[in-house]
């Protein structure tokens, strides 16, 4: 599976987002890219309509199934529960129960946790029983909000197995398990798996092998000796937070013992920033003219079981080792004969030759579809890129069989975890546990997350 380059930064098996994302950037960019080949035509062919670029379709399919498996033809009560302070913002919440609510004999309803009660031993909101629940957030925030507001209608639940994603996931959803599938045990796992994996190890003093197997006696003094080349991350964390990168972050004694003060951190070797970068055009008001900008690219593959939902590409500044900040970006299956390099360059220069105020109003119709699809997350509204990405039709086959070893790589993981051999590898308190022990995810359905920091052939160091 050569036909792109690159790693994964990071899964989330717990309650990964973005599933709604690319269908919302897909609709908005087909507008766009139509207005830039009426005024100056790419000569490039684009499919933005593949179902993989839609992967809430999928998703919303999935719970459907597993409601229709578990009650039958009779109607259900579908739920989708978020964090109370974000249910009028997080516009991919709100949709998902709509999109849920129009299926035939389904009722999708958006709710905060503590809506929920029991009747008859029966799980309810508003005295109707729930069927499903798509939980979006991990065991440590559920945990948080039970002891505030004694959720035991939504334990009792997790201990029906009706909570998607499963609650069993957690112990293998912390970032020290790259270590394992980077270690001794690498030979466990699939190869593509292992060789899209950054070397990573916990960080704390101690000896252990970089990753061309020599022996490193001292972790801590190796890490400042070799800090332009790493990163350190919290084994659990999200959006770049409390991550520190080698020569973004000079001081790298700083960033170290900030580290091993906090404790729970892990340490990567740096995914070379050139080969997760593309160039995008964008418009520089200041200086009134369109511009090529050097960006971060994150492609996120949702996987689910035996089947891929699609992807989510996003953009940014910070590289840390996953995308942080910036926006989406379309994708698009390239349908001409050309490579992925040939057709971004094209692009590139046809979008250069825009008249600039000509692009300024592309770039005011792309801001106000976004605006009336309430294209926002909890800080403003979502950046789009005015360039999809390209992809091509053997790289999405790659892609399918890459997120088929991820899967398949992840329920070894909580074989390994069920069977003792990952106790060193999981810190986390012992309530978590018990909730994840109550629901066991053992390959039933769910949504995973794969972080990629991929090239498909248009990296900067092309």
């Amino acid at each position: 599976m050569d036909s792109f380059l690159g790693f994964h930064s990071e899964w989330n098996l717990g309650s990964p987002g973005g599933w709604d994302y690319q269908r919302t950037t897909q609709e908005i960019s087909k507008k766009v890219w139509k207005k830039v080949n009426q005024i100056k035509p790419t000569g490039v062919k684009l499919d933005l309509d593949h179902p993989l670029l839609h992967p809430v379709v999928g998703f919303a399919r999935m719970l459907v199934d597993v409601h229709r498996q578990r009650e039958g033809s009779n109607p259900g009560l579908i739920a989708v529960v978020a964090e109370e302070e974000t249910l009028i913002d997080v516009t991919e919440n709100i949709n998902f129960a709509k999109r849920l609510d129009q299926v035939d004999g389904i009722t999708g309803i958006l709710a905060a946790p503590q809506e929920f009660e029991t009747k008859n031993g029966r799980v309810c909101h508003q005295g109707r029983p729930v069927s499903l629940i798509f939980m979006d957030f991990n065991n440590d925030v559920f945990l948080k909000l039970h002891r505030k507001h004694n959720l035991e209608p939504l334990m009792q639940a997790i201990r029906e197995k009706r909570i998607i994603n499963p609650r069993g996931t957690e112990p293998i959803n912390v970032k020290s398990m790259f270590e394992v599938i980077t270690g001794p045990l690498a030979d466990r796992f699939h190869p593509e798996t292992v060789r899209r994996t950054p070397w990573t190890r916990r960080f704390f003093p101690r000896k252990t092998v970089n990753s061309k197997g020599q022996p490193i006696t001292d972790l801590i003094e190796w890490a400042r000796r070799n800090w332009h080349n790493l990163v350190l991350k919290p084994e659990r964390g999200y959006s770049g937070i409390g991550v520190r990168v080698g020569e973004i972050d000079r001081n790298g004694d700083d960033a170290i013992e900030s580290a091993l003060r906090k404790g729970g951190y892990i340490l990567q070797e740096k995914v070379p920033l050139g080969l997760w970068a593309e160039k995008i055009p964008e418009i520089d008001k200041s200086q009134q003219q369109i511009i090529l900008s050097s960006r971060q690219t994150d492609f996120r593959c949702l996987i689910g079981p035996d089947q891929v939902f699609g992807f989510l590409c996003r953009f940014g500044d910070v590289p840390t080792n996953v995308g942080s900040g910036g926006g989406v970006q379309p994708l698009a299956v390239l349908k001409s004969q050309m490579t992925v390099k040939e057709a971004v360059n094209k692009i590139n220069q046809t979008i250069l030759e825009i008249d600039y105020q000509k692009m300024v109003a592309i770039e005011e119709l792309q801001k106000s579809m976004a605006l009336n699809e309430k294209f926002t997350y909890l800080l403003g509204p979502i950046k789009i890129a005015l360039r999809p990405r390209i992809i091509t039709p053997a790289q999405l086959a790659d892609l399918k069989k890459y997120c088929a070893a991820v899967w398949s790589d992840s329920l070894t993981l909580e074989k390994m975890w069920h069977a003792g051999e990952l106790d060193e590898y999981i810190d986390i308190e012992h309530e978590e546990l018990e909730i994840a022990r109550m629901q066991p995810w053992q390959g039933s359905p769910a949504i995973f997350a794969a972080d990629g920091l991929f090239s498909f052939g248009a990296h900067t160091d092309a």
